[in-house]
């Protein structure tokens, strides 16, 4: 019996996707996961192999894209990104619904190759406010917001792609939200038909 479910989470920078992912992981560590997806940079100070990233080499990259391993892959400047779907079948197989943040392009590959993947969006309450929250971050200068703004346009044009949305104006109730979308896929007739197999068996039977 296995009722988990894989959730694609797409955003423009900005929305608040990462608190909100964050946040849902302290709030359920026993039964949502994310997928440490693979990357062929450098990997950075501080950072451990396997946690933010699976670092490998060009060569074992290309190799793992020729045997058809990635759900999804992508170039991002000189680097190369990928979910290998063993990676995330493994924390399926363990229970865990399994989360993936990743861009529309990447949810549409994953969606191509699992049917069954949930799609959400996270929208901003508005452009104004996506613009306001990168400055406020205080770490880029403005060609840089505005390259993150374009960027952001087409990521947002894209929202649509989705099965869910998300508008992150309040913090907490955006959570809520994708709490309830999460559960609401545990309520579906055929997780519960996996659940609870004697009670509907029974029922079937009765009512027969």
């Amino acid at each position: 019996m296995n009722t988990a479910c894989l959730f694609t989470i797409s955003a423009p920078s900005g929305a608040g996707k990462t608190s909100l992912v964050k946040a849902l992981l302290q709030n359920h560590p026993e039964t949502v996961a994310v997928c440490v997806s693979h990357s062929t940079r450098s990997m950075r100070a501080g950072e451990v192999d396997g946690s933010a990233y699976h670092f490998i080499s060009v060569e074992k990259f290309d190799g793992m894209v020729d045997n058809d391993e990635f759900l999804e892959h992508a170039r991002v400047f000189d680097n190369f990104y990928g979910t290998a779907r063993a990676s995330a079948e493994s924390l399926l197989d363990s229970g865990k619904h399994v989360i993936l943040e990743i861009d529309w392009q990447g949810a549409r590959q994953v969606k191509q190759k699992m049917p069954d993947t949930v799609s959400i969006f996270i929208l901003p309450p508005s452009r104004e406010v996506l613009e306001q929250r990168l400055r406020d971050r205080g770490t880029d200068d403005e060609i840089i917001i505005k390259r993150r703004m374009r960027d952001a346009d087409t990521e947002m044009s894209h929202h649509s792609d989705a099965q869910y949305l998300v508008i992150n104006e309040d913090f907490e109730q955006a959570l809520n939200d994708l709490e309830a979308i999460i559960h609401s896929q545990e309520l579906t007739l055929e997780r519960q038909k996996l659940k609870n197999p004697a009670l509907i068996a029974s029922i079937a039977q009765e009512t027969v």
